[in-house]
């Protein structure tokens, strides 16, 4: 994965894709806020966090196949919330209307994802 730069971003990572699930608001009983989700950056031996907000979830919801490697293109960076941050890396890569996601198929390169899950350093 390229190194993430903060703003919007028309660069394109390829990046495995660990895990994903809903993120919900507890205090307000519940509710469905949108989808968090955990990209392993190989080069640097991390994972980096994603989300897309409510609006936009029904329409990646089909794109996301956990332990598939994919192709993010056009997504928007920003500094990681302390409140919300649960992995170290300081910034979070968040889906906007444009963003478009690709399971990469031919000629990628294998991941050994289970072994980097196991490896990553998940913040408490």
């Amino acid at each position: 994965m390229p190194r993430a730069s903060l703003g919007l971003s028309s660069q394109s990572i390829a990046s495995g894709f660990l895990r994903f699930w809903d993120s919900l608001n507890f205090k307000k009983d519940r509710e469905f806020v949108g989808i968090m989700v955990l990209f392993l950056d190989e080069k640097v031996n991390s994972v980096i966090h994603g989300f897309t907000p409510v609006g936009r979830a029904n329409h990646y919801m089909p794109s996301l196949k956990a332990d598939s490697i994919v192709k993010v293109d056009r997504f928007e960076v920003v500094r990681c919330s302390s409140m919300y941050k649960i992995i170290d890396h300081p910034f979070l890569i968040c889906f906007i209307s444009l963003t478009i996601i690709d399971e990469v198929i031919k000629g990628a390169v294998e991941i050994n994802l289970q072994s980097r899950l196991d490896c990553s350093k998940i913040s408490k």
